[in-house]
């Protein structure tokens, strides 16, 4: 794995820095495995936009990914890395022993083809890249991904390219994990999770080169909002080139932005963080 540079034989390739693909072993998808995804251009059920700056991009299929790994107590083996266009980390396929079932899960780093993973509860399970435990049988300091917030709900934290939470404390019935973005944060102990760090680390530092590539991928052009009229943006208007003016930023609403908190205050998830992620 690691990022490829190109000969400044374009504008588009002078500054590209794309991933090399080199960690894959599999190219082609499982057919079993695939869903179709309708796009659906930013729009509700209204046909209104209310996510802007989408829009066109490659046709893509879903990838089944088993992020519950509820079936315990089974081995199963590494075939194959493939691409996952859905997400940045990725994707393994694996097939299990007992009836030559496949499936696939997120990759962590250290997975290699024809290794061995197992989801268990046993408490002489080996800790080791792949492997799917409850945080109770985990030892500290142990780096996991695709953690649950709720037991048997399947896997929500750390799920993106090289991510991970650390497991730093146990206390009765209660994990706390310190959570990529620094916050510590309290998951039931029951809650399972895969061990290791996932894949494709070096996603951050590409840099796509040009703006079709951003187009490629169903991301449309933004323009900014001084550059606007008045009726579209309140940062629009006036002769000439104009600054935005007082009490700006804001978004196109009216809503203070670069730095404004948009939590909602006394939210239900309020008693699970033990540290905040900003001082």
């Amino acid at each position: 794995m690691g990022i490829k540079r190109f000969k400044p034989t374009t504008p588009g390739l002078r500054h590209a820095a794309l991933c090399d693909f080199s960690e894959l072993t599999k190219h082609t998808p499982e057919k079993s495995l695939l869903s179709p995804i309708k796009k659906s251009g930013g729009r509700n059920n209204y046909g209104r936009v209310t996510s802007r700056h989408r829009g066109g991009g490659h046709k893509r299929m879903y990838r089944l990914v088993d992020f519950k790994r509820d079936r315990l107590d089974d081995f199963a083996t590494v075939v194959g890395i493939e691409y996952d266009p859905n997400r940045t980390t990725r994707i393994a396929l694996i097939q299990y022993t007992s009836d030559k079932a496949k499936s696939y899960i997120l990759a962590p780093l250290e997975l290699k083809t024809g290794e061995t993973v197992i989801s268990t509860n046993a408490d002489n399970a080996e800790i080791k890249a792949g492997n799917a435990l409850p945080l109770s049988k985990i030892p500290l300091g142990t780096a996991v991904h695709n953690v649950e917030l709720y037991p048997g709900r399947g896997g929500k934290i750390a799920r993106s390219a090289g991510s991970s939470a650390q497991l730093i404390a146990k206390e009765g019935e209660i994990a706390h994990l310190r959570m990529p973005s620094s916050e510590v944060r309290k998951v039931n102990i029951n809650c399972r999770a895969t061990i290791g760090q996932l894949s494709n680390v070096e996603h951050e530092t590409q840099s796509i080169g040009k703006a079709g590539r951003n187009r490629w991928k169903g991301i449309r052009g933004q323009s900014r909002g001084v550059v606007m009229n008045p009726v579209d943006h309140p940062h629009g208007g006036g002769e000439g080139k104009t600054p935005q003016g007082n009490p700006h930023p804001v978004t196109p609403w009216g809503k203070p932005t670069k730095g404004y908190k948009t939590r909602t205050p006394g939210k239900y998830s309020d008693k699970f963080i033990v540290k905040r992620r900003t001082k």
